[in-house]
């Protein structure tokens, strides 16, 4: 229990120096690492899988690039696919590592792979972000249905309004026919396996001050396997991952980002022990 209460000490400290952050220009943070561009990712080290990684899953989107005007430095302000890269994930490991006895790769860039890369094989869990942007080819929708179905758990985050889920349900349906995204409620095993959540009625991420469609309610949907193993969690209207990116830099509630480290814990710990 006490090392489950060093996510609530962990983060005050982190968070006492910015109280008044709201009042503040946005401000991202950095770690004072170098960038890393679209066409210089390294294939993934194979002997990072014998700990646990956190990976980030890349998919094509230059057919919008034109239009919205990405650079090819991954991270904000990069392809859709690399948001938060590569803060976010290296602050969940250090929490991870804290609170659980996960022998995780930690003070690293999460590594990268397409669903079509049999390297995803070597990796239980993985993030893919901003799916309204995503265009999976033929080849990436089998290579996320045989790693669902092989035992690997997908958290689906950072994407809002009824266009994007669609996008989202066209991409199971073509990788998964015979299964149906469900709606998950707070007795889903994967809000208790570790931190028992109190509930999900969570914020809006972007609040009431970016576009009106961004404030919709989060929800939180499932896909499950035939036996009932959840294989995918997604995050709609919700962006879980943003909270653990300016965790050490906050503009946001505390209380808001100590829930988002809980839900990523909980995530992690069903993907391991289901």
């Amino acid at each position: 229990m006490n090392k489950r209460r060093l996510i609530i000490s962990t983060l005050a400290l982190c968070l006492l120096a910015g109280i008044a952050m709201a009042q503040r220009p946005h401000r991202k943070p950095k770690m004072d690492l170098p960038d890393v561009t679209e066409n210089g990712i390294t294939k993934p080290d194979p002997n990072l899988s014998g700990r646990f990684t956190f990976v980030r899953v890349r998919y094509d989107t230059s057919q919008f690039a034109g239009a919205y005007g990405y650079n090819n430095v991954l991270g904000d302000g990069g392809p859709p696919w690399s948001h938060d890269y590569p803060v976010a994930g290296r602050h969940l490991m250090k929490i991870i590592t804290e609170l659980s006895k996960v022998d995780a790769n930690m003070d690293i860039n999460e590594p990268i792979v397409s669903l079509d890369d049999p390297a995803i094989y070597k990796f239980p869990f993985a993030y893919l972000c901003e799916v309204g942007f995503m265009n999976l080819t033929d080849a990436e929708i089998a290579g996320m249905r045989e790693y669902c179905l092989r035992g690997g758990f997908l958290l689906v985050d950072d994407f809002r309004t009824p266009y994007q889920f669609y996008n989202l349900r066209n991409h199971l349906k073509r990788a998964f026919p015979e299964l149906e995204l469900k709606k998950l409620d707070i007795s889903h095993p994967i809000f208790n396996c570790f931190f028992s959540i109190k509930t999900i009625d969570v914020n809006p991420v972007y609040g009431g001050g970016y576009v009106t469609r961004e404030t919709q309610t989060p929800e939180f949907w499932g896909l499950e396997d035939e036996t009932g193993r959840l294989m995918m969690i997604v995050n709609y209207n919700y962006d879980v991952s943003d909270y653990w990116q300016f965790s050490d830099n906050p503009f946001r509630p505390i209380e808001e980002t100590n829930d988002a480290y809980k839900f990523g814990v909980n995530y992690i710990m069903y993907a391991l022990t289901h």
